[in-house]
């Protein structure tokens, strides 16, 4: 399926079909898809809109363009947390260690720089020593010590939002709301989490476990 016809479709202001958008996201992981034609569709995407299938559907393309976590060796209820973060990031860092001591362990997958402000990765990595570049084995291993590790996206971990991330952040594409919900989302679930928790300016929903 070419490119060039997938992003016609968008721009005409049609439906994208679930062959096309699972066509797209294994572009993007697989580098069939040049930067420029990600970042057509996703201008396209941004100023037309997706319908609620479309929008199901990248984000379980986002989500199954990786692998989902096994944390079941670890006896503890596994959950995380999304907020909208910002410029003090004063969400993460406080809430990920207060519910890890009450029992909850916390694969926490977190974001870089967006729009304006960096992201909370981006301000650990400022702390000499920091590693928010862990595999799979080692973030198990953290969580077993200390209950919680907050670490970036890898090539096993929804690749397909990293490099979405990162055009959108480029082209000031990021502020349309389906497209951040696909973003949190394919990370979120891809932790194999037993319940989560949103909030954005001051309201919270639950999202549950993945089946």
């Amino acid at each position: 399926m070419r490119p060039q016809e997938i992003i016609t479709t968008k721009r005409d202001n049609k439906a994208l079909s679930d062959e096309q958008i699972t066509s797209f996201i294994e572009g993007v992981v697989d580098g069939t898809w040049a930067d420029y034609q990600i970042s057509a569709l996703m201008m396209a995407i941004f100023i037309r809109g997706l319908n609620r299938r479309e929008q199901y559907s990248i984000t379980g393309a986002m989500l199954n363009s990786g692998t989902i976590m096994d944390f079941s060796d670890i006896d503890a209820p596994k959950a995380d947390k999304h907020s909208t973060g910002g410029v003090g990031d004063k969400t993460s860092l406080i809430i990920a260690p207060v519910v890890a001591a009450c029992g909850v362990a916390v694969p926490m997958i977190s974001g870089r720089g967006l729009g304006h402000t960096g992201g909370t990765l981006d301000k650990l990595e400022s702390i000499p020593g920091y590693d928010v570049n862990l595999s799979f084995a080692d973030l198990k291993k953290v969580m077993k010590k200390c209950g919680f590790g907050l670490v970036g996206l890898t090539k096993q971990i929804a690749p397909a939002d990293k490099k979405l991330y990162a055009l959108r952040d480029a082209t000031a594409t990021i502020a349309y709301i389906p497209m951040i919900v696909a973003s949190i989302m394919s990370k979120k679930l891809s932790e194999g989490l037993d319940a989560g928790f949103g909030c954005q300016d001051g309201f919270g929903c639950i999202y549950p476990k993945v089946r």
